[in-house]
């Protein structure tokens, strides 16, 4: 790995600057599960409606999947340290809000508020980590513990949602994500050199409120199915309407929030394609496999989180693979499936060694190596004037498409809960649907993953060597 001119004279300093990304992104991702097993105790305690408690925990997604696009923008604008610092701030004032809030309107504007900064600190830490290390293997190391990092934090919001909210109550899951920022928030100026803003160029507010709200409405239609009294498919109609009109304006900005020229870049459109599918089966992976321990075979939120442990290991320890291997992401898409197609199997009087071990390792495994190397084939080959917003798209892919599957799966399986019987075959019999049809797009992601193996394969390249993994 080459040591760039902005670290300072230290063999450590590098080190200290890959914690620090990594962290945050730990950070961005453990509040998107961190107040799964506490929402009952805030339900009592705020007297909240079921609807009110799912916009706990969408508030925060719909702000991060939404905003990211524009999150990106600005880190290419303001720099990359301005960037990092703002969505740390931002970020720690929304939990702070959050810890103390005594109503539900407060609790929901604080989550949204938590979901702003994760918009900015995502997609900087990826520029930041394109600046500093360069193509090649150390990139790709780099990326590994990246996104190692962000698998530990879908676990780690699990665990610390149950323990925090039984032993200091739920007020405690927001104050450990604020005092998780201090130390972001003193080591940013120390490892990082003030980076350059852009006077020259503008936002571009057009594109960013299309982008913005277009997003935010199809993110949010596809996850609030009968709150609203529309029709299901007018919200994410009317979002993907606004969208479709970007690129039209795009092409005549000066300076575009989606440059054209980036998403002509074959890696960049491939990579996030191929997390728009892989988002659906992560997302629906981590829905179905909960409900099914605990409606099915009777497990307690703890426990359900407990052993989900060998899952996240997995994950965790196949992301840091994945960075240091070549070719990983096709063999990880199909290893992927087969985890979900043996986990389909559901049996009514399942147990945790047989039956989820197995499947749950796999599919950790996969998601893994999958993970990191479409992280790299969406901004490996963008020019470091984009990085922030390749960050922000190849974020953005994977969240909407989180939402997309999840709208798509759970309709799949909620018709069939409703004609069964008895009940608890009924419920399995739904989760087994959806779990199928999430392992066939997961075949699907890995089809497209081969088509493009085998185009770049056929290609003469002139340009800098893939990352490991990506190829």
């Amino acid at each position: 790995m080459s040591t760039p001119a902005s670290f300072p004279p230290r063999s450590l300093r590098p080190g200290l600057l890959l914690t620090l990304l990594a962290g945050a992104q730990f950070l961005v991702v453990l509040n998107t599960s961190i107040v799964n097993v506490a929402l009952p105790a805030i339900g009592q305690d705020l007297e909240l409606t079921p609807n009110g408690l799912a916009w706990i925990v969408t508030a925060y997604l719909i702000a991060f999947g939404a905003l990211l696009p524009l999150g990106g923008r600005l880190t290419d604008l303001l720099g990359h340290r301005t960037a990092f610092l703002a969505g740390l701030l931002v970020f720690a004032v929304g939990s702070l809000a959050a810890g103390v809030s005594s109503g539900a309107g407060i609790l929901i504007g604080a989550r949204a508020v938590q979901g702003i900064g994760a918009a900015l600190l995502s997609p900087a830490s990826l520029a930041i980590l394109l600046a500093h290390w360069d193509p090649g293997p150390g990139r790709g190391k780099a990326l590994g513990i990246w996104g190692a990092a962000s698998a530990a934090g879908g676990a780690a919001g699990v665990l610390l949602s149950g323990v925090l909210t039984s032993a200091l109550g739920w007020w405690a899951i927001f104050a450990i994500s604020a005092l998780l920022t201090l130390p972001g928030l003193i080591a940013t100026p120390l490892l990082l050199a003030r980076s350059e803003r852009k006077r020259t160029a503008r936002l571009d507010v057009p594109g960013a409120l299309i982008v913005t709200v277009g997003l935010t409405l199809l993110v949010y239609g596809l996850g609030a199915k009968d709150t609203t009294p529309l029709p299901d498919f007018v919200l994410p109609a009317a979002g993907m309407l606004l969208l479709s009109a970007l690129m039209p304006i795009e092409r005549r900005a000066k300076d575009p929030l989606l440059p054209p020229a980036l998403l002509r870049t074959r890696s960049v459109a491939t990579g996030n394609l191929l997390m728009l599918l892989l988002g659906a089966v992560w997302v629906a992976t981590f829905f179905f496999l909960p409900l099914y321990q605990q409606k099915v075979l009777g497990y307690s939120p703890l426990e359900a989180g407990l052993t989900q442990l060998p899952l996240a290991a997995a994950l965790m320890a196949a992301s840091w693979a994945a960075g240091r291997l070549r070719g990983a992401l096709l063999p990880g898409l199909i290893v992927l499936a087969a985890g979900l197609l043996w986990l389909a199997r559901l049996p009514l009087d399942g147990a945790f060694l047989p039956d989820l071990l197995g499947p749950s390792v796999l599919i950790g495994a996969g998601l893994g190596l999958a993970f990191v190397p479409l992280t790299a084939l969406g901004i490996e080959r963008a020019e470091p004037r984009h990085a922030g917003i390749a960050g922000g798209l190849i974020n953005t892919s994977r969240q909407v498409g989180g939402a997309l599957g999840l709208a798509i799966l759970t309709t799949l399986a909620a018709p069939v809960a409703a004609q069964a019987t008895p009940a608890l075959a009924t419920l399995a019999y739904g989760y087994r649907r959806a779990l199928v049809a999430a392992a066939l797009i997961a075949l699907l992601a890995a089809a497209g993953a081969g088509i493009h193996l085998l185009r770049g394969r056929n290609r003469a390249t002139t340009s800098a060597p893939a990352l490991p993994g990506s190829s």
